[in-house]
C-alpha cells in the first residue's frame, strides 16, 4: 500500500509539472522518457517512442484518483463568514468520491459503445491488457455545497477547474506508454450565477463526457479497433 501511495505521489508531482507548462512552453520530453505528440485533441499527449497500442486483447479501467488544489479547503473556509457553513473533510471526501465514480463511469461507457472494447475487471495478471489509470488533480470548485443547516445561496462568475491525468500502461510490465494531461477551466462570465451541487455536477459531467469521447476517438485511431461512436 505504501508503494502504491508513493507511485501516486510521483504521478501527481509529474502531472503538476506538466500542467504548469500549459501556459508557457510545453515540455518536449517527460521525466520518464515520453515524447510530446503534436496536433492532439487533448492539451498534452506524451508517448513512449516505439510504443504500439494495437496488439492488446483486453482493456482495464482503474478507479480514478481525485486530488483537490493545494490549500483549497483552507481557502474556502477563510472566505466564509458563517461558521455554520464551513466546508468539512466529509464534504471533501464526498466530492472526491462522487467525481471519481463519475470519471470511471464515463470512460467505461465510452469504451463500451459499439463496437465495444473488451473490458476486464480483474487484470492483475496483465497478459495482453492495456490499463487506463485516470486521475483528476488541481480540482478547484468555486462554490461547493455543504451539508450545513439553513438555506444559503452562492453566486459566482466561474465554476472552477480541474486537470485530467490519464496514463495508458502495459498490464504485464507496468510501463507507461502514453500520458495525457488536459486542464479544463470553466468559462468566466460577466454576470453572477447561482452555483450549487447540481450546477457543479452538470459542469463536471460535461467535461468528463468530452474527455471520454476524445479518448475513444484516439484509441480507435491507434488500435486495430474500427469505427468511432457518435
Amino acid at each position: 500500500m505504501q508503494g502504491s501511495n508513493t507511485i501516486k505521489s510521483l504521478l501527481a508531482c509529474a502531472a503538476l509539472t506538466l500542467a504548469a507548462c500549459t501556459s508557457n512552453s510545453l515540455v518536449p520530453q517527460t521525466y520518464d522518457g515520453l515524447d510530446l505528440q503534436p496536433d492532439t485533441k487533448f492539451g498534452q499527449v506524451y508517448k513512449r517512442a516505439g510504443a504500439d497500442l494495437s496488439g492488446y486483447q483486453a482493456y482495464g479501467v482503474e478507479a480514478c484518483d481525485v486530488a483537490f488544489k493545494k490549500n483549497w479547503l483552507r481557502d474556502q473556509n477563510n472566505s466564509r463568514l458563517d461558521l455554520g457553513n464551513r466546508v468539512t473533510q466529509k464534504d471533501v471526501d464526498r466530492i472526491k468520491d462522487t467525481l471519481a465514480s463519475e470519471c470511471e463511469k464515463y470512460f467505461r461507457e465510452a469504451l463500451e459503445q459499439a463496437p465495444p472494447y473488451p473490458l476486464v475487471d480483474n487484470f492483475s495478471d496483465g497478459e495482453g491488457v492495456l490499463i487506463l489509470r485516470p486521475s483528476i488533480i488541481n480540482l478547484d470548485i468555486s462554490a461547493p455545497d455543504t451539508h450545513s443547516a439553513g438555506m444559503q445561496r452562492t453566486y459566482t462568475t466561474q465554476a472552477g477547474e480541474m486537470t485530467l491525468v490519464l496514463e495508458l500502461q502495459d498490464g504485464t510490465t507496468g510501463e507507461t506508454l502514453v500520458r495525457i494531461v488536459d486542464r479544463y477551466r470553466s468559462p468566466e462570465t460577466s454576470w453572477l450565477q447561482w452555483s450549487n451541487s447540481v450546477t457543479n455536477q452538470a459542469e463536471a459531467r460535461r467535461v468528463l463526457s468530452r474527455w471520454a469521447r476524445q479518448l475513444r476517438k484516439g484509441l480507435d485511431q491507434v488500435t486495430t479497433h474500427t469505427g468511432t461512436p457518435e
